[in-house]
């Protein structure tokens, strides 16, 4: 997935171009609203990171003026302005999440993704691929109608590149997204978890990008 990150701060904005690359996007980092696009080709751009404080005017200022022209790519306000009043205008001015610094990497990566989701209307009970339909909630999965046995950690698996299709998911990013509250599970049992996988839902659904992840073919 592509970010544009509108951040003035040039520590910040480094630390978060280097630690959200390691997750696995691509980052396009801007620091004046001068700089920003006025508006997005298709999905060109996955999500917007938009500071409220900015050399030559309000985040908010950019945020509202997109809106009023159509935009619709999420976008998610990084701010250190966590007043009530702050973030319900940032909210009620079209942000998609309202994010208070400091925060931590894993947290935003997350917000990311709930941002995509919710714009990709993959907040459904039903996901569909073609003939694969998964079922996050009830822990389902369908491949042409018929359930499939799937263990948790392949059913959590199959979720995390669910959420992204047609995206590169980096080992080191489903090393820690597989259990967030403890230890990254090895690569080598990924590689088995995904073998498994391939043999349930079929081997063309599930790419190996040599070197740095799997995708779930969209």
């Amino acid at each position: 997935m592509h970010l544009l990150l509108i951040e003035d701060d040039l520590d910040l904005g480094r630390a978060l171009s280097q630690a959200l690359k390691a997750e696995g996007f691509s980052i396009e980092w801007l620091r004046r609203i001068a700089d920003a696009p006025r508006s997005f080709e298709g999905d060109a751009c996955g999500c917007v990171l938009l500071d409220v404080s900015l050399p030559d005017g309000s985040g908010l200022q950019l945020l509202s003026r997109w809106r009023r022209a159509g935009v619709t790519v999420p976008i998610v306000v990084i701010t250190a302005r966590s007043a009530l009043e702050d973030r319900l205008a940032g909210l009620d001015g079209g942000a998609d999440d309202y994010v208070v610094k400091p925060f931590a990497t894993p947290e935003l990566v997350a917000r990311i993704h709930a941002v995509r989701r919710r714009y990709a209307h993959q907040a459904s009970d039903v996901w569909s691929f073609g003939a694969l339909d998964i079922e996050p909630r009830s822990h389902v999965v369908k491949l042409a109608g018929a359930t499939l046995d799937l263990s948790p950690r392949e059913f959590q698996l199959l979720l995390e590149l669910a959420r992204e299709p047609g995206a590169v998911i980096p080992k080191g990013s489903l090393s820690q997204r597989l259990d967030p509250l403890g230890e990254p599970v090895d690569f080598g049992a990924i590689e088995v978890h995904v073998s498994n996988l391939r043999r349930k839902i079929g081997a063309e659904r599930i790419k190996t990008v040599r070197g740095v992840g799997y995708m779930l073919a969209a």
